[in-house]
């Protein structure tokens, strides 16, 4: 089975990929890590703004879908069940679906969010309050097919999860999505 995992900012996205990873034994295909590595063979630094400009400058040029067909072509080859994550534009999401994969969502409240992206200290995460509701602002809502609605793609996820609790809680509720999915 082949999961798009999608969410906002902080929901908890990267924990719940560990957990498939670690007890269920998914393979694990990153979007994150994909545009990396294009954005540091240009010489820039990966921060969340190069990373928004540089993936809308790949759905432009090569389609909606381009970097999630990249990694799907990636995890088929590989076989087994896979996470690919995160999926962020329409295009992306109507890719996978159509290919037969799932898509699961995960949320949770603002205020939440952006405590775990403090905590984490990601390198796109060194940010205040305002920057960061500026930042998921541009990422939640765009009508290009090629640009992030991460809001339009949580809707058409086929499970949702609220993430606003316990990491017991959030895990259980992983595996009772898990089972929704299959």
């Amino acid at each position: 089975m082949i999961i798009g995992v999608t969410g906002t900012i902080g929901a908890g996205k990267g924990t719940l990929v560990d957990y498939l990873v670690e007890k269920r034994g998914f393979a694990h295909y990153s979007v994150r890590a994909f545009l990396v590595e294009e954005i540091e063979k240009r010489g820039m630094v990966p921060d969340r703004s190069a990373m928004r400009s540089v993936a809308n400058e790949l759905r432009a040029e090569h389609g909606p879908a381009y970097i999630i067909e990249s990694l799907y072509t990636r995890a088929v080859e590989v076989g087994g069940d896979a996470l690919i994550e995160s999926i962020r534009a329409i295009g992306e999401a109507e890719f996978l679906k159509e290919k037969g994969a799932k898509i699961l969502a995960v949320d949770a409240d603002r205020k939440i969010r952006y405590d775990r992206i403090c905590e984490r200290g990601a390198s796109t995460d060194h940010v205040d309050f305002d920057t960061w509701v500026m930042q998921e602002e541009r990422e939640l809502a765009s009508v290009e097919p090629w640009d992030m609605n991460v809001l339009g793609v949580m809707a058409m996820a086929d499970v949702r999860i609220e993430n606003d609790g316990a990491i017991e809680n959030f895990e259980a509720m992983i595996d009772g999505a898990l089972d929704a999915l299959q």
